[in-house]
């Protein structure tokens, strides 16, 4: 199953995003809270046989906002399922 962020609602300190699969069924959300030199990140995901499509998903979406600020630190409190997944987002250099 292919899914894919489909936004809710965004504005400058904040981002709410649906996750939803090719058949446009909601299968989870995302947000994403901007506070000074911090984002946090907070996602469910109920299908558990896309993980790694989520995380493939949410890494490089992440990426690109902490180019918005410099030196920005990364919070994040993923699930897919029940369970907890880590999201290493590593800086280019």
């Amino acid at each position: 199953m292919q899914i894919y962020f489909s936004p809710e609602v965004m504005t400058a300190e904040f981002q709410v995003l649906n996750i939803v699969s090719s058949e446009n069924k909601a299968v989870g959300n995302i947000a994403f809270l901007f506070d000074e030199k911090k984002l946090y990140v907070y996602g469910i995901l109920e299908e558990e046989g896309v993980r790694e499509d989520f995380k493939d998903l949410v890494k490089p979406y992440v990426k690109g906002l902490a180019k918005a600020k410099e030196g920005l630190e990364i919070y994040s409190c993923l699930y897919v399922g029940c369970k907890k997944i880590e999201l290493k987002v590593e800086e280019d250099k």
